[in-house]
């Protein structure tokens, strides 16, 4: 599943077949006649990386702290992005072992074991965000189109027991995950080469590597047909209603709720679209034993440069959770704002006077129902709720 781009130029291995043209060169002729080792990505790949942790880091621990620790309630929503996290953050972890080895000149010194296993980490988190996306969504026309319990939250029965759908759904995705993770880390490559990792790699003896990849990319594009309609359907429904009932209070904030149900399909396509449909390609190429070392070496940075932006959407992700979820947004804000002052009270002159009058304002207004932090599907939802308008269930927009 690991795979990186480097160009390809001809090695020591190939001075006996000197009479062979290097742009006409076919691969399955030796494949050490195309080399992996590429010094001019090396320090692109090595800052983006660097970044891509730095960024989604901070955004995703962050957002981890917020779902945890600030809300209290565990609806659907907020399960599968509590999830989403947790992949986002472990995909992370992936990312200092190949810094490193752009560091170290592109030389691996952990083993082909390590290498197998941080790679199909890394990838196989990165599918995990995709299918907890199409969850979401799922989820979300599922609840509009729901009524009465269907609405307030769909249960499923496991041993006696009621349990939530989406953890269900999120231990059932995870066991699968691990389950498919094991053989593609267990089961030989065609090439085992200690000293490299994170190179292209010929399928022609392991095509039940390339076999699974292809299942991968089909599964993506299913996702993306069922994100497509599920948003489609949601801000049709909200248009609609914003339409029929423009005398309702909060109206003017369907079209706004709308359009950022967009947003998740907009960064979805940008990160995910153009890798997987490069992919396969990149597989048809694997598979084939007559490719010269130019087109591979073009596929091979191609599919490089795409990764790239699947591996950006870790750092989108928090974007996500705090420009669609309201009260998660309000909830931080309000937070990082109550630290921020009382660390400036602590500094003041005027610290036993704002003790004593800052907390009955904040009181005042926690008290309120302005002052509790709701998103705008919230807002909609409580005030149509007596008009028998379907709308959305009082749970975070993703």
């Amino acid at each position: 599943m690991t795979a990186s781009s480097f160009p390809f130029t001809p090695s020591a291995s190939a001075s006996s077949n000197s009479s062979l043209p290097f742009s006409s060169t076919p691969f399955s002729i030796n494949q050490n006649i195309c080399s992996f080792d590429d010094t001019t990505l090396r320090l692109p790949l090595m800052v983006s990386y660097s970044l891509f942790f730095v960024i989604g880091l901070v955004g995703n621990l962050f957002a981890l702290w917020v779902f945890l620790f600030l809300h209290s309630s565990r609806n659907s929503v907020r399960v599968f992005l509590i999830n989403c996290a947790v992949a986002d953050l472990v995909l992370l972890a992936c990312l200092p072992f190949r810094v490193l080895y752009h560091i170290n000149g592109n030389k691996w010194v952990l083993g082909s074991l390590a290498c197998k296993l941080v790679g199909n980490l890394f990838y196989m988190n990165m599918y995990i965000s995709i299918l907890l996306l199409g969850l979401i969504s799922l989820d979300r026309y599922l609840r509009l189109k729901g009524k009465g319990r269907a609405r307030r939250g769909m249960m499923m029965r496991l041993r006696g027991r009621n349990w939530p759908w989406s953890w269900v759904a999120c231990a059932a995705l995870w066991g699968l995950s691990l389950i498919a993770a094991v053989p593609m880390i267990a089961t030989a490559e065609d090439k085992e080469n200690s000293g490299q990792c994170f190179q292209y790699k010929q399928r022609r003896v392991a095509k039940g590597k390339a076999y699974f990849n292809a299942m991968l990319v089909l599964l993506f594009w299913l996702v993306f047909i069922m994100l497509v309609v599920s948003y489609a359907k949601i801000a049709s429904q909200l248009l609609r209603v914003s339409r029929d009932k423009p005398d309702l209070p909060n109206s003017h904030k369907y079209q706004r709720t709308a359009k950022k149900s967009f947003f998740v399909l907009f960064l979805f396509t940008l990160c995910f679209g153009p890798y997987h449909a490069f992919r396969p390609v990149y597989i048809l190429s694997q598979l084939s034993g007559t490719a010269s070392c130019d087109y591979l070496h073009l596929v091979d940075r191609t599919n490089e440069v795409m990764l790239l932006f699947s591996a950006f959407n870790s750092c989108l992700d928090p974007v996500m959770y705090f420009l669609l979820s309201g009260s998660v947004r309000k909830t931080a804000l309000r937070v990082l704002g109550d630290r921020l002052g009382n660390w400036a009270t602590s500094n003041s002159s005027t610290t036993e006077f704002r003790r004593t009058s800052v907390p009955v304002a904040l009181n005042s207004q926690l008290n309120t129902p302005s002052g509790t932090p709701r998103n705008s599907i919230c807002v909609i939802k409580s005030t149509l709720r007596h008009t028998g308008v379907t709308v959305f269930p009082p749970t975070d927009q993703h």
